[in-house]
């Protein structure tokens, strides 16, 4: 009887024996305590890749990883190991290692299909185009690999495809109508269609009662679609049903911390620290909030300017005039008035400004827009020339107008089309430049159609195709109001809020079949830039000839060399450009009003060297234009109006020359703000420019500190009298 009952035993003990896919299923389907058990049991085997998954699923990650290491020795061909350990490295954060494992795993067994997915999952974080690939790869060769397949269908969401993505969700619940992830892609597309409520939904929850993945899921496809407060909204949901789950924490943290909730924000992303989830979103928000104690916070009656308080006394007034410039400006453009302040944050770090963009593809890489809040670089935050900040500041207000207008319904590419469109009906100086990799890409028939254009912002197929995306964007709403007007533009906003597709609204509006619209647009803008396109490569090929002939003093062959070349690419204002060379060349003949024709067709261009155009203000001078000399150094003033003493010092003086004493303080007031290496003198600049203006008190404040810097000033000490003078004859 005895030896029968430890026959039974022994036979229980074999059935019940876990194995690490079991135990996910458990956890998955919302089985905690059995899933804790099965991982207990796996912990306790005496085979190392079977306890590496019990401590993973244990959440004890180091022990995991060291039985991992274990395994892979003991089994050197066996490429599950290494496939394995390669998903838990990718779940701590170590996609470099990881990406190894499953390289190492694919030249043991090629084409293993869990190799593949697990370079999928890796790339799939930073919008790689090879991720939707690689799952597809998987698939092919793994045809019932549930969680490829469910990857093929979150990617194809990303993308914006919903028919596909649907399709792709359905092949997966064929495999398993248990397919929690697929469950979810469907959810997402009825809630980001505007479906009250989903039966997908329900679905997801009956099968796995606290799948809080499910609904993390859906929170990151409304974040792609710029819906952040609804966002956040199943970012809540995901962590009511699971509080550990540290991944949705932080994003609800993230997220929170977009539409301006610091405080909680703060709270959520430090419980999801201290509790060992220390990816680099996490740790660098954090840092960036502890960061926001050295800013400064003003307030204009529409907007809510954050500044590093090392620069804001000098950017303050430029930032101010612009904001309020813009809100106006729109507001009577798009007829709406916004519901609150905009909030507007200017990063000198440019690390600190990248960690708000981190986890959103294509965004510019100067500014970005969420709700009611902007964050964009500092002047400072950039190498002098290579941005305009005014210009960013324009493009992202435009984007808050876009949003509110359709509730958050519009797509990608029309927000960014319009806010480029917006750059250059401001000033036609603003805005991006159309670059050698935008022509490569129209000589190449790289531009997609007008249907399927957002695919470009979020995951590009070619480099730099997120730019030519933006480029193409702009030039369709360009298009669209110089043919049809600014009306047609209002009344698409008007139709995305309804959650119309790009197709449905270019027929209904526009009354053109998209086939037919992009073969109008192509045309008309092979038009525009034929020149360019078909003579650019010559262009830069020839481009260095000028500078060795400059260089070698042969001047007269570098004008003869940038004159053949010059209509080639007349756009092309970065470094290497004809107009630059030519002034050069021009000087060095001593002829200067030459050389300053050429540098103010390069400013009108776009063209931003600050030094080019200061050397442009000079000449202007010299020839008697003061007005022009102005305008020169003002373009500065939207490019690099930092670390720049001598701009705003002769800024100053040239408006107190034209009489204008209120754009003359400003300017020395900026060189004041500036630490300048002549304080008396700088206090004394700015005294006489508040005198001009009557303001008395001011000026007596400011000739003190520059007699203190400075007691035998002798302009101040005359100055202090004609301020008593003034003092003495105030009725």
């Amino acid at each position: 009887m005895s030896r029968l009952l430890a026959f039974i035993l022994l036979a229980a003990t074999s059935t019940l024996a876990a194995t690490p896919a079991e135990c996910w299923k458990l956890r998955k389907l919302s089985r905690p305590l059995d899933a804790r058990a099965c991982f207990l049991q796996l912990a306790d085997s005496t085979r190392p890749a079977e306890m590496a998954e019990g401590f993973w699923g244990l959440g004890e990650f180091e022990k995991a990883g060291a039985a991992f290491r274990i395994a892979a020795v003991q089994e050197p061909k066996n490429p599950d190991i290494r496939v394995r350990w390669g998903r838990l490295l990718l779940e701590r954060f170590n996609v470099t290692e990881s990406s190894q494992l499953f390289q190492e795993a694919l030249e043991l067994r090629k084409d293993d299909a869990s190799a593949l997915l697990g370079l999928a999952v890796s790339l799939k974080e930073g919008f790689d185009r090879r991720a939707i690939d690689l799952a597809r790869q998987a698939v092919e060769s793994n045809p019932k690999l549930l969680e490829a397949q469910e990857l093929v269908a979150a990617l194809v969401l990303e993308d914006g495809d919903f028919p596909k993505a649907r399709e792709e969700a359905d092949k997966a619940l064929a495999l398993d109508p248990l397919a929690l992830d697929a469950m979810a892609v469907h959810a997402a597309i009825d809630l980001l269609t505007d479906q009250p409520e989903s039966p997908w939904l329900k679905k997801m929850l009956d099968a796995s009662p606290a799948y809080s993945t499910g609904y993390a899921h859906i929170a990151h496809w409304f974040v792609l679609n710029r819906r952040y407060v609804e966002a956040i909204d199943l970012y809540r949901k995901a962590i009511a049903l699971e509080p550990e789950n540290w991944a949705a924490r932080s994003n609800l943290g993230i997220n929170l911390m977009r539409v301006g909730n610091d405080r909680e924000a703060k709270e959520l992303l430090e419980q999801c620290y201290d509790n060992g989830f220390r990816n680099a979103a996490t740790a660098n928000s954090l840092k960036l909030l502890d960061s926001l104690k050295n800013y400064e916070t003003f307030r204009t009656k529409r907007a809510v300017l954050r500044l590093h308080r090392s620069e804001a006394a000098l950017l303050r007034p430029y930032v101010e005039r612009e904001t309020e410039r813009a809100l106006s400006a729109f507001e009577k453009k798009y007829n709406l008035r916004l519901p609150e302040p905009v909030q507007i944050e200017f990063y000198p770090m440019h690390e600190d400004f990248a960690v708000r963009t981190m986890g959103m593809p294509g965004l510019g890489a100067l500014g970005v827009t969420f709700v009611m809040s902007i964050a964009m670089d500092s002047p400072s935050g950039r190498e002098p020339g290579s941005y305009h900040w005014a210009s960013t500041l324009w493009h992202e207000l435009s984007h808050v107008f876009t949003l509110h207008a359709t509730n958050h319904r519009v797509p990608r590419w029309f927000t960014e089309g319009v806010a480029v469109h917006e750059e250059t009906a401001t000033n036609p100086e603003w805005g991006e430049r159309v670059t050698p990799q935008i022509l490569w890409a129209m000589k190449e028939k790289k531009l997609l159609p007008i249907a399927t254009l957002d695919r470009g912002f979020i995951r590009p197929a070619y480099p730099n195709q997120v730019v030519v995306s933006y480029f193409q964007a702009g030039r369709i709403c360009d298009y669209i109001n110089e043919r049809w007007g600014w009306s047609k533009i209002l009344e698409m906003l008007q139709a995305f809020a309804k959650s119309q597709p790009t197709a449905e609204v270019v027929e209904s509006v526009l009354g053109l079949k998209p086939e037919e619209f992009d073969k109008q647009f192509f045309a008309w803008l092979d038009q525009q830039h034929a020149d360019s396109v078909k003579g650019y490569q010559e262009y830069l090929k020839r481009a260095p000839e000028i500078t060795k002939a400059r260089l070698e003093k042969r001047h007269d062959d570098a004008l003869r060399l940038s004159a053949e070349i010059k209509s080639l690419y007349p756009d092309f204002v970065e470094r290497g450009n004809v107009y630059e060379a030519r002034a050069l060349s021009f000087l060095a003949k001593d002829d200067k009003p030459a050389a300053a024709a050429e540098l103010r067709e390069y400013a009108q261009r776009g063209g931003r060297n600050p030094e080019s155009l200061k050397k442009l203000a000079e000449l202007e001078a010299e020839l008697g234009r003061s007005a022009e000399a102005r305008a020169a150094l003002e373009r500065l003033l939207w490019i690099y109006p930092v670390k720049d003493e001598p701009l705003h010092k002769k800024l100053g003086d040239l408006r107190a020359e034209a009489g204008d004493w209120s754009g003359a303080a400003e300017e020395f007031a900026a060189v004041v703000a500036l630490d300048p290496t002549d304080p008396a003198t700088a206090h004394y600049d700015l005294a006489r420019a508040h005198l001009a203006l009557k303001r008395v008190a001011e000026a007596e404040e400011q000739i003190l500190l520059s007699l203190e810097h400075a007691p035998g000033f002798r302009p101040a000490q005359k100055l202090l009298l004609e301020i008593n003078k003034e003092r003495t004859n105030k009725p």
